[in-house]
């Protein structure tokens, strides 16, 4: 599985800083390993501006269940379409706890995003709690299911999944490589069995939770971690471009 590593600005950036930063990003190139931001949705055109013809792809954070309607305050999956967006994430730790997205709004969200040909980011993870209570795979086999009971296997065939561990997302904690690859076995296992060995093999699975340009190398020298989904570091050049070259080696 070729590596993917993708940024996630959350709600950080301004137009200055903004261009200072895509601008190292395009001048840097791809660095042998493909990669993407995903910006606030106010500077999506901002991105395509700078970054359209490069190595480097762009997407949005979130999108709504609905394609039209009176839900203001909304963007819908069409709308991302218009700015050339590549990727969404759905069902991001944030997202769920803050916003109130539940197992069935997130597998709705990865439904209108495939209806117009925007490729998901589909995050799963538990919390502390959740860990510590040993129920790691339960919660994440939960957060699949809803999108395969929903969308069937095609849908789940369609995404690329961010295993993301809530406690380890901005906390500077991070899980060890072997907790990671543990769930990111357990992930490829449970699609082998729910849509087949040939989608298991080549479905991209990231890891996201604190991931840095000094632990990034062994996260994804592991078997089943075919990259990250990048919070902080992602705001930092030079940090994101060494884990983008990190992923590629």
């Amino acid at each position: 599985m070729r590596k993917l590593v993708v940024g996630n600005w959350k709600m950080h950036g301004g137009l200055d800083a903004n261009a200072a930063l895509l601008g190292a990003l395009r001048e840097a190139g791809g660095q042998g390993c493909p990669s993407a931001v995903c910006v606030p949705f106010p500077y999506l055109q901002q991105a395509k501006s700078l970054l359209e013809g490069s190595a480097i792809a762009w997407g949005a954070q979130d999108l709504s269940e609905h394609a039209v309607g009176a839900y203001t305050g909304e963007v819908s999956g069409a709308m991302l379409n218009d700015f050339g967006c590549r990727y969404v994430i759905v069902g991001h730790s944030e997202r769920r706890a803050l916003f109130g997205d539940t197992d069935g709004r997130v597998a709705a969200k990865v439904d209108a995003a495939l209806a117009v040909k925007l490729q998901p980011i589909l995050c799963v993870g538990e919390t502390l709690d959740e860990r510590e209570g040993g129920v790691t795979e339960a919660v994440v086999e939960r957060q699949l299911k809803a999108v395969f009971e929903r969308g069937g296997a095609a849908a789940l065939a369609a995404c690329v999944i961010a295993y993301e561990p809530v406690w380890a997302i901005g906390t500077g904690k991070t899980a060890t490589p072997a907790q990671a690859q543990a769930v990111h076995a357990f992930i490829r296992g449970r699609l082998a069995a729910w849509c087949g060995a040939d989608v298991a093999a080549r479905t991209t699975i990231l890891y996201g939770g604190s991931v840095k340009p000094q632990n990034a190398a062994e996260l994804f020298g592991q078997a089943d971690i075919d990259g990250g989904l990048i919070g902080g570091a992602s705001l930092v050049a030079g940090d994101f471009l060494a884990i983008v070259a990190a992923a590629a080696s």
